[in-house]
């Protein structure tokens, strides 16, 4: 992806500059309560004339900003139905106007379009002309601002917004008095013309185009590509024809990705029920068409959730709350996929199912838990998938695959429907090609929910953005010591290094830190009594003299939880665990302090080494361990994490013939809690640097796992 065009528009007190992919129009209260007859603004005395003569103007704006792809907010003003969010000077200041000629109804009071700025009454909703398009935001605010008591400045970082236009019902002459320090002014036409000039324009939102017709795809695999596409009339059920012959074709290089599939006939026709629940082309909800997959530990109602162990499988009646948010986006569900045993494991070799292999060669490991999911993006069969991960099992693979894995915050996307490996530190995770579509697919699962007894609240630590000038491209980053890094290949330690000098290019500043708590914490998940929280999901009794559930389990899973049982952990030592945890926690947080010391982000690599299936196999239980050197801290300390490619090294192919081959070099950004906008922003900027002059995109690493597939492939005929 090239670097966004940089815009401007004359403005007091001078130019403004911006790019369209860090800002958002945001369109201030539009609200029929403010806008039409017999509502608020009405009764309080306002002019009907002056506020309706905006609606047109902000209407332009409005259009023009969606054809640029800007990132739409509305704001709407108004109280719960109880006024408990209501201060009530409020509603007494209005009473004890000494000329209180007007003000005839008061918040809350019933008007001919409902309560008076009541959340849910058809007055407190935006007029027609410019009602929210699906993947728009509305954020309802009680006054005293739009950051004021909302998640606001929560979904602009999301959205790694730095810049805004704002429109609507509010006054603006006052912004621009202090010469720019608040803000700018314009006009409605130069900014129009800006705008036009946004390469987000090459895809016109044209409702004179046919709604649907053939359209060629490109082989480019992520949701931005594919909105365009389809934005222009690209069948949804031409790419799936595509994703289809894919999945086929892949079976042959690697059997053992997919658990369940789900019939090409099935998904085709809800493609096409999509199709006609969104007839109009420029109104698609953000997943549209966006084939995913699902981690087989996560509920699919009317499915199998078998966690690759077969006594443990179970039917469940409804599915997952983050799975029902992506079908709510137009998401297309494919399958669910393979994984290491009750999701136990980093390597993938943990499955009664079969072996996923790395799909840069296949005598590598996969990674797990997450091994299918992984492989299921890593090979283009999906644009993203669904997965989990405890202690790096989101990450490790999709390291070993080439690809994105994204550890939110726990807690900030619903666990709820996810069969757990260990309850209190489980957290989705979000595989894709890019930071850019895992980021985007986060920004539409975020939510609260009050049934995860885990569940969190957006609201990160209060931190600003540098939006312009030196500060806006620089950040503070620390890595672990060299003594830590030493148990890194020899080839992991010479990209890793690579990695950290392209950071520094990239304006960040190496800061030392004490990597003591993360190694610590890292530790103390397996060499403490937190393992034994994976007895905790079973059944009472599961294990004891029950031969038949013992001969289902995987033997390295077997041996791992009778390790477990027979440690005789006590429950002091748990509580000491615990205070432990505490400890490097809050240590940790010093790290990410909010001060001169402090830095943005600690960067890692996402593995020490990779290793080949053979040497696994040899040695299951000593090599998985090893693995999560880097892995292992993130929730036990509630770190977001976020894991992106860096690089690949040559290996030589097994076919004997001197030929070789690639495989893939990832590091992993770890942020503060709920520090994950800030934490993907830095990952995207990583993301989009240059290795050796080219730039280091999705597109071009699928490319380049096709190529080494094809040269497998070759490899085994000349043999």
């Amino acid at each position: 992806m090239a670097h966004p065009t940089m815009l401007t528009f004359d403005a007091k007190p001078f130019p403004y500059v911006f790019s369209p992919v860090h800002t958002a129009l945001l369109v201030i209260d539009m609200q029929r309560d403010f806008l039409l007859p017999n509502g608020f603004g009405e009764c309080e005395g306002s002019s009907l004339e002056a506020v309706q003569a905006s609606i047109p103007p902000v209407k332009k704006l409005l259009d023009a900003c969606r054809q640029a792809r800007l990132a739409i907010f509305h704001t709407r003003e108004g109280h719960k139905p109880d006024l408990s969010d209501c201060p009530s000077n409020k509603i007494i200041r209005q009473n004890a106007s000494p000329e209180n000629a007007q003000h005839l109804k008061v918040i809350g009071d019933t008007g001919e379009m409902g309560r008076l700025l009541i959340r849910g009454e058809k007055g407190h909703d935006i007029v027609d002309e410019l009602q929210p398009l699906p993947g728009e935001v509305v954020i309802d605010k009680p006054g005293r601002g739009a950051f004021f008591n909302t998640a606001l400045m929560d979904k602009l970082k999301a959205k790694a917004i730095t810049h805004l236009l704002i429109c609507g019902c509010s006054t603006l002459d006052m912004i621009h008095w202090s010469e720019g320090l608040f803000g700018f002014i314009a006009s409605l036409q130069p900014v129009l013309e800006a705008l036009g000039r946004s390469e987000s324009n090459i895809y016109p939102l044209d409702t004179s185009i046919p709604n649907w017709r053939p359209v060629e795809f490109g082989g480019i695999l992520d949701i931005s590509n594919l909105h365009d596409l389809y934005s222009i009339g690209f069948l949804p059920t031409t790419f799936l024809d595509w994703v289809f012959d894919e999945i086929e074709k892949y079976k042959q290089v690697d059997p053992a990705i997919w658990l369940h599939l789900e019939t090409k006939a099935s998904v085709l026709e809800k493609a096409r029920e999509l199709q006609a629940k969104w007839p109009d082309k420029t109104k698609l909800p953000p997943l549209f068409g966006i084939p995913f997959s699902v981690k087989d530990s996560i509920d699919i109602a009317g499915i199998p959730t078998t966690t690759a162990c077969p006594p443990l499988a179970r039917v469940p009646s409804k599915s997952s709350p983050v799975f029902e948010l992506l079908l709510q986006q137009g998401a297309l569900f494919i399958g669910k996929t393979n994984l290491d045993q009750l999701a136990t494991g980093l390597t993938g070799c943990r499955s009664p199912n079969g072996i996923p292999r790395s799909v840069y060669n296949q005598d590598y490991i996969s990674g797990g838990s997450s091994s299918g999911s992984c492989v299921s993006v890593g090979a283009g069969l999906v644009v993203f998938s669904l997965a989990t991960d405890t202690a790096g099992s989101g990450r490790v693979p999709a390291g070993f695959n080439g690809i994105v894995g994204y550890k939110p915050t726990r807690g900030l996307i619903s666990c709820q429907g996810v069969t757990p490996a260990c309850m209190s530190l489980d957290c989705i995770v979000l595989v894709a090609s890019s930071v850019r579509d895992a980021r985007m697919v986060w920004d539409l699962c975020m939510s609260y929910d009050e049934d995860d007894r885990y569940s969190k609240t957006a609201a990160p630590m209060p931190r600003h953005i540098n939006s312009t000038g030196p500060q806006a491209n620089t950040f503070k980053f620390g890595i672990p010591p060299p003594e830590a890094l030493a148990v890194c290949s020899p080839d992991y330690r010479r990209l890793f290094n690579d990695a950290v000098i392209r950071l520094q290019t990239l304006g960040g500043k190496l800061i030392p830190i004490d990597w003591s708590p993360f190694e610590k914490a890292g530790k103390l998940l397996y060499e403490g009594t937190f393992v034994s929280e994976r007895l905790a999901t079973l059944p009472d009794d599961w294990l004891d003299n029950n031969h038949n559930n013992r001969d289902h389990l995987h033997p390295v899973v077997r041996d791992i939880f009778d390790a477990v049982v027979a440690r005789n952990s006590t429950a002091v030592e748990a509580y000491r665990d615990l205070q432990a945890k505490a400890r490097y926690t809050r240590q940790a947080e010093i790290v990410f302090a909010y001060s001169s010391s402090g830095v943005d982000v600690v960067v890692v690599p996402t593995a020490p080494m990779h290793w080949t299936v053979d040497q696994v196999l040899a040695d299951p239980i000593a090599k998985n361990s090893a693995l999560g050197a880097f892995s292992h801290c993130a929730n036990v300390l509630d770190l977001c994490a976020v894991a992106v490619p860096a690089g690949t090294y040559l290996v030589p192919m097994s076919s004997g013939s001197g030929s070789v081959g690639q495989l893939p070099f990832s590091i992993t950004f770890l942020g503060g809690s709920r520090l994950d906008a800030e934490t993907l922003e830095i990952a995207r900027r990583f993301e989009d640097s240059t290795i050796k002059g080219e730039q280091c995109t999705a597109s071009r690493r699928l490319k380049n796992r096709k190529k080494a597939r094809l040269a497998r492939s070759q490899s085994k005929t000349s043999v």
